[in-house]
C-alpha cells in the first residue's frame, strides 16, 4: 500500500474541496489507486481538520467500556467502519476493524486491557518463599469475579443476538427480492406466450 505524504493529501482533499475535479479525476492526476481514498481523506479533513490527514505518532488508548460500546454499534448498525470511526471520533477505522474482529473470536475479554511489561518469573528466591509461607493466605472473594464473567458472557450474547437477527433480517429481504425477480420474470413470460 502506497503511502503519501502529509503535502500530498492537503494538496488532493483542497483541490476537490475547491471544485477542480471529481474523486476519479483527481485520483489518476495523482496517480492515487482508488478514488475511495480521496473520499476517505476528504471525509477525516472534514472532521478533524488538518489533523485527519496527518498519520497518528502517539498511542491513543481506548477504555473496555469505550471499545465494546463501539463494537455492539458496529454489530448493530448498517454502518461501515469510516463511517463509525468519524461518528465516535476516531481516525483509525482499521483499529475498529480490529475490535470487530477480536470480539468476534474471543469475546469481550479481548477487548480489556493487556497487562503490559515481563510476566514475573517462576523461580522465587528462598528469602521470598520463607515470608509466602509464614504469611496467612486471605481467601478472595470469587462471586465478584464470577459476576464479572456472567455480565461479560451475557452482554457478548445480547451483541451477538442483535447481529443474528439483523442477519436474519437481510436475508428475509433478500428471499423477498428474489421471489418478487422470479414472480416478474415468470408473468412476463407468461403474457409474451
Amino acid at each position: 500500500m502506497a503511502k503519501h505524504s502529509f503535502q500530498t493529501k492537503m494538496k488532493v482533499v483542497m483541490e476537490y474541496l475547491n471544485g477542480q475535479g471529481s474523486y476519479k479525476e483527481i485520483a489518476t492526476k495523482y496517480g492515487i489507486g482508488s478514488k475511495q481514498q480521496i473520499h476517505k481523506w476528504v471525509q477525516a479533513y472534514t472532521k478533524f481538520g488538518a489533523e485527519g490527514l496527518r498519520r497518528s505518532r502517539k498511542n491513543e488508548t481506548y477504555t473496555f467500556d469505550f471499545k465494546l460500546h463501539v463494537v455492539e454499534l458496529y454489530l448493530s448498525t448498517e454502518v461501515s467502519y469510516q463511517e463509525l470511526a468519524l461518528s465516535v471520533g476516531i481516525n483509525n477505522p482499521p483499529l475498529i476493524t480490529k475490535w470487530v474482529n477480536d470480539f468476534r473470536i474471543a469475546g469481550p475479554e479481548a477487548l480489556r486491557p493487556k497487562k503490559k511489561g515481563r510476566k514475573k518469573s517462576l523461580g522465587l528466591s528462598d528469602k521470598k518463599e520463607k515470608v509466602a509461607s509464614s504469611t496467612e493466605t486471605i481467601p478472595v472473594d470469587t462471586s465478584a469475579e464470577h459476576l464479572k464473567q456472567l455480565e461479560d458472557e451475557n452482554l457478548r450474547l445480547r451483541i451477538e443476538n442483535a447481529y443474528l437477527k439483523e442477519l436474519r433480517r437481510l436475508r428475509l429481504e433478500d428471499e423477498a427480492r428474489l421471489r418478487e425477480q422470479q414472480e416478474s420474470s415468470t408473468a412476463s413470460e407468461e403474457t409474451s406466450n
